[in-house]
């Protein structure tokens, strides 16, 4: 039976309300009076499924001469919506014959990228410099790291192995004719970074590593076809009503079931929900990565979505038991090839339930906050020579730990939530170890836990932790580096920024009365994983 917000919705023509670009589906009336003209400038991801369609043809041929040129390995420098799109592309697209190897660098992890430095074979390689804005500090550090990699080994061809993505007159558009890039591709500016997978920030890398980025379009068309219709068969209404309305009824916390093959597009969905609809108290929180566990394990806080789940035994058979329990499932049939139009089923479907919260899911009121408390860190260091840290660390067992506490107390505990922040320098068997800690914290407490990898997630969680629900405790891990690397042009290292975007980022929780906990190690050589299981089960 359809919900009743789906059969509002139809019988109040959304769907057709919003492909008519009628702002008051997002901006009704009583809403802030800034909200309309920033619907206006985001809606351009409506079309690209026709309007770049186009340009697949040039990609194709741009990437056969960049093969031609022996070029077998693409690094893309990008964050958030710059980046994820081309993961799930590498990861879910079968690979063509003769494809490049894609190495995303959404980082400032001194392990990743002296590891990335170190394998480089710059003759055959291309970067792709990914940035809306064109000013990311990411981005940014990155390009300066590796220009200074590139120019050392090429000299004057250097520019022929960049090329930048970006929107028209950024600052990003004069660096790469400065510096002599091969191609700069201008995206149309009136997507938001997370909406933009089937934009040029998705189409440039998927051609490059020979992706069929024509089928990809394609499955968008039909499925953008489907969201145009006034009817409860609509794929994104009805997705869309399912998100607000568990999150209406208090199960706001969206827990997708994913087989492996898809895990990367559960991380792309997590920065489109969370940064969509995470601001004025309200939300929907994407679980994601989180092992599939028995039906009294979960709280009355869920609502599931599993997404090719007929293709994995155990997912096949956990939904029915899920839904048998009372909790509310959304059931996907997704093979790779329907990949474009999952992309836009997702986009209508949340900028819709983001509409239906009472919020503008095209804004991120509070991702600022965590990047001026950042540079003002780095600023401190390099005026006062060291760090601003309030509340001082205390000493402890192993590591050091600081605290900020909500002023009246902990969340009631059906609601709350954890919040693993991990800007621990990167080790293989991580991804095992936290997975494994989530599943015992979830049955010991009932608790959602999210992973989020710093910083690479104040591009995606970030915004709902400042802006959604008071409703989370935030486990925060740094470490000092074994080895420095300079960011040409500057006065800090990787190293260096990424504590300082730690710091912001405990700046800006605490700032928005958040519970956060600061671990640091000083141990060069600790085994962060071991660390991290410490901490984590001081916590059941």
């Amino acid at each position: 039976m359809p919900l009743p917000l789906l059969e509002r919705w139809v019988a109040d023509r959304v769907a057709s309300r919003v492909w008519a670009r009628d702002l008051s589906v997002f901006a009704p009336p009583g809403a802030p009076s800034d909200r309309a003209g920033v619907v206006r400038q985001r809606l351009g991801w409506l079309g690209v499924p026709v309007s770049l369609a186009p340009r697949v043809a040039d990609l194709a041929n741009f990437a056969h001469d960049c093969w031609d040129e022996q070029i077998r390995h693409v690094y893309l420098l990008g964050m958030g919506g710059s980046s994820l799109c081309a993961e799930v592309l590498r990861d879910v697209l079968p690979a063509q014959p003769h494809s490049p190897r894609l190495v995303l660098l959404d980082t400032t992890d001194e392990r990743t990228i002296r590891e990335a430095t170190e394998t480089l074979s710059a003759a055959h390689t291309l970067f792709i410099t990914a940035s809306k804005s064109g000013g990311t500090i990411e981005v940014t550090s990155l390009e300066r790291h590796f220009w200074s990699v590139m120019e050392g080994a090429l000299g004057d061809r250097a520019g022929r192995h960049f090329v930048a993505v970006t929107d028209p007159g950024t600052s990003l558009v004069e660096l790469a004719k400065e510096r002599g890039y091969r191609e700069t591709f201008l995206n149309p500016p009136d997507i938001g970074g997370r909406y933009s997978a089937l934009s040029l920030f998705g189409l440039v890398p998927g051609a490059l590593m020979r992706r069929p980025m024509e089928r990809l379009l394609e499955s968008a068309r039909t499925m953008a076809t489907r969201c145009q219709v006034d009817a409860v068969d609509n794929p994104g209404l009805a997705l869309g009503a399912f998100i607000a309305s568990a999150a209406q009824a208090g199960r706001d916390k969206l827990t997708l079931l994913l087989p492996p093959d898809l895990a990367t597009l559960g991380a792309w969905v997590e920065q489109l929900v969370a940064e969509s609809t995470g601001k004025d108290g309200r939300g929907v929180l994407p679980i994601v990565g989180e092992p599939v566990g028995r039906p009294n394990e979960y709280g009355e806080d869920r609502a599931f979505v599993a997404i090719g789940a007929a293709n994995a035994p155990d997912l096949h058979e956990a939904v029915p038991r899920l839904a048998a329990a009372g909790h509310p499932t959304f059931d996907i049939d997704m093979v790779p090839d329907d990949l474009g139009g999952e992309f836009f089923r997702w986009e209508f479907a949340t900028a819709l339930a983001g509409s239906a919260l009472g919020i503008n899911p095209f804004d991120e009121p509070n991702v600022k906050d965590a990047k001026v408390r950042t540079q003002a860190q780095l600023d401190a260091r390099r005026t006062q020579g060291m760090f601003r840290i309030d509340p001082p660390f205390e000493r402890g067992q192993g590591y050091s730990r600081r605290e900020h506490r909500r002023a009246d107390g902990d969340a009631p505990a059906a609601e709350r939530y954890v919040a693993i922040l991990d800007y621990l320098p990167r080790e293989p068997k991580r991804a095992e170890v936290i997975a494994r800690l989530r599943g015992a914290l979830r049955r010991h407490t009932r608790f959602a836990t999210t992973h989020g990898i710093g910083p690479r997630y104040l591009h995606s969680t970030g915004q709902y932790h400042k802006g959604g629900p008071n409703t989370g405790v935030f486990l925060l891990f740094t470490a000092i580096d074994e080895s420095v690397s300079a960011v040409p042009g500057t006065d800090y290292t990787f190293s260096a920024l990424k504590f300082a975007q730690a710091l912001g980022d405990f700046e800006a929780l605490a700032a928005a009365g958040r519970h956060v906990v600061h671990y640091h190690i000083e141990d060069p050589a600790a085994d962060y994983s071991a660390a991290l299981e410490s901490v984590l089960r001081s916590y059941r």
